[in-house]
């Protein structure tokens, strides 16, 4: 387990606003009556950075940000079982550059949806509880990793549909697993967190060959070898309580848990002893009225800033880059009042957009200061 480092403070941001950027609501849209847990642009493919996707209830919906606020729908997906409740969606892609998306909820199958042509492209069956959360490798845009209730996290070749690894076991969560996020540059490196309290980062370097192996598998992709890795190497109790969101930052972890704030640190690992290692909480980031779990936060694409909503319908704007961190802007609307399960910020964070507890989506805009 890993310990954490006595000696500087970390740093804590101040919510007052540097107002250096400003945002306005430009629409607001009632999708349907269920919660709607997800909401993410496509980073995956320089064509449709400004198309966003959805999930709530039964449904899986695709959006594209247009100029003036407007807001366009593209494609609605609606799952044939009634009781499906999706939870989280991810963008992905296969080799030939189709834009996929990879959705997942309560019954814990996994549908990979072809948005390119509109067709159900793949279904995923592993998992033995629902999943909380999809990321995309976007070094690697056909592999995603998926984190469930089942106490795993899974890794998938959305081309070939191939389970390839299975992050479980000895040293693995001992409870629901809530959140997932591939590193930025080290493709072999992954962050889980979950209801155990704890964050744990894993290697795949070891097992690599069984994801080189996946892209080129002839058999059925149930007679692939799965291999289970049973131990990360660190683990991190830094929240006494359910961690719902880890986002790297470079080799930094943005984690939150519900304690009304996010906060980075650095994992240090110790090369001869797995799982051993240090952390350095370095910056806490404050987020009001966020002590409900299952609230996570986005950042634009080059993790600039990132925006978090909170159980009221407001949502705060950090930058990421600063220390102390500075507070980019306070966004709140009269008739905002349900919590913000998600948001998405765009390609360069010029629009917000949040989804709703209400069945809600708002979009903000900057808006140009003189």
């Amino acid at each position: 387990m890993a310990k954490i480092m006595l000696g500087c403070e970390p740093a804590i941001g101040s919510l007052t606003p540097t107002k250096k950027r400003d945002y306005r609501v430009t629409n607001r849209l009632q999708e349907g009556k269920r919660p709607i847990y997800a909401v993410v642009f496509n980073f995956i493919d320089s064509r449709y950075y400004n198309v966003f996707a959805t999930v709530g209830g039964n449904r899986v919906t695709v959006y594209q940000c247009l100029e003036g606020g407007v807001i366009a729908v593209l494609q609605s997906y609606i799952d044939d079982d009634k009781d499906e409740s999706f939870y989280t969606v991810s963008w992905a892609c296969d080799a030939d550059g189709t834009p996929l998306l990879v959705a997942g909820g309560i019954n814990g199958i996994i549908r990979v949806i072809d948005a390119g042509n509109e067709k159900i492209h793949k279904s995923f069956v592993g998992h033995g509880d629902s999943v909380n959360e999809i990321r995309t490798q976007a070094l690697r845009p056909s592999l995603v990793l998926s984190a469930s209730k089942d106490e795993s996290v899974r890794l998938w070749n959305v081309q070939t549909g191939i389970c390839i690894l299975i992050f479980a076991g000895a040293g693995g969560h001992r409870n629901e697993v809530l959140s997932v996020d591939f590193h930025p540059s080290d493709i072999y490196r992954i962050a889980s967190c979950g209801m155990d309290n704890t964050v744990k980062i894993w290697s795949m370097k070891e097992f690599w060959t069984y994801v080189e192996r996946s892209f080129t598998w002839e058999g059925l992709p149930s007679q692939f070898p799965t291999k289970y890795v049973q131990f990360p190497v660190l683990i991190a109790s830094i929240h006494t309580n359910y961690v719902d969101c880890n986002r790297w930052l470079g080799d930094f972890i943005l984690s939150k848990s519900v304690d009304n704030e996010f906060i980075l640190w650095e994992p240090k690992m110790k090369e001869q002893s797995p799982g051993e290692g240090t952390v350095d909480i370095l910056q806490k980031y404050p987020v009001p009225e966020c002590d409900i779990w299952f609230i996570k936060l986005s950042c634009d694409f080059h993790y600039n800033a990132a925006a978090i909503g909170n159980r009221e319908g407001k949502i705060f704007v950090w930058e990421l880059q600063t220390s102390p961190p500075t507070l980019i802007a306070r966004l709140s609307h009269v008739q905002s009042k349900s919590p913000i399960r998600q948001t998405a910020m765009s390609f360069d964070g010029s629009t917000i957009l949040s989804c709703c507890e209400d069945g809600t989506i708002w979009r903000w805009d900057t808006v140009a200061t003189s």
